[in-house]
């Protein structure tokens, strides 16, 4: 599972490295910087769409800001403009979404990347007096550089309004995890290349069944998991200081992903 994120990706920086439209900021002026992204919080994310109104003209790489748990076309309204409230979607399985009545159009053409610096994890170990301690982890890349994690997106409207706005919502892919990455939980997110972005990007054609695949654990070598402070266990705690390293004790337990 993908319950937990920290990014620090600046819209405006990022636009210019993927040379993409930055269409973030009619959604307000919300703090890039979440060192504890939660789900039903407004995050970045990545699609290729045409303009709208020209889909003879080639599509191009936007910034979206989308609310983290995907709502379904189908979902009704509690209120005017306002969708039922329910489980929020978090996540989706990769080998499942195709379908799953409530990912499976977003399969088709709806799919987006979530970057991130890396994720969190916990690891349920026995504690003083048998209570249960969870210990959490933060995987990410050992260079530092940035994650880009397969996701799919959807656009909700109020089908009773004349005139309803449309709300955008995403949900990030899971997959079995791979090598040692199973010592700390049986999932993780879906890693996406850039190699395959033109592909998974694409809002004309179904991605190729492969890229939703579990990668190799050649394909996530990079990636490392250290243990950080429990801070991270609330979501009301959002700072650097979740990602700092802990004790030396604990940190002789960081695993390398090799």
């Amino acid at each position: 599972m993908c319950g937990r994120y920290a990014t620090t990706t600046d819209p405006g920086r990022l636009a210019v490295e993927l040379d993409a439209i930055d269409e973030t900021e009619s959604t307000g002026s919300a703090p890039f910087t979440n060192y504890n992204v939660a789900p039903t919080t407004q995050v970045l994310t990545v699609v290729e769409r045409h303009e709208h109104g020209h889909k003879d003209d080639d599509p191009k790489l936007r910034l979206r800001r989308m609310r983290w748990g995907l709502i379904p076309l189908w979902t009704k309204a509690a209120e005017p403009g306002v969708p039922v409230k329910g489980k929020p979607l978090f996540n989706a399985r990769a080998d499942k979404a195709a379908t799953t009545p409530s990912f499976r159009d977003a399969v088709k053409y709806r799919r987006c990347l979530v970057p991130m610096d890396g994720w969190y994890e916990w690891v349920v170990e026995p504690g003083d007096k048998g209570k249960a301690v969870k210990k959490p982890f933060f995987m990410a890349q050992a260079d530092g550089s940035r994650l880009y994690m397969a996701g799919l997106w959807s656009v909700w409207r109020d089908k009773s309004l004349d005139e309803s706005e449309p709300l955008l919502s995403c949900t990030i892919l899971t997959t079995d995890a791979v090598g040692d990455l199973t010592r700390i939980h049986d999932r993780m997110p879906l890693p996406m290349p850039q190699e395959h972005w033109d592909a998974w990007l694409d809002p004309d054609h179904p991605a190729p069944a492969a890229l939703l695949e579990t990668p190799s654990a050649a394909a996530i070598a990079g990636i490392v998991a250290r243990p950080v402070p429990s801070l991270v266990n609330s979501v009301k705690n959002n700072g650097p200081e979740l990602l700092e390293r802990v004790s030396e004790d604990e940190e002789a337990g960081q695993i390398s992903l090799l």
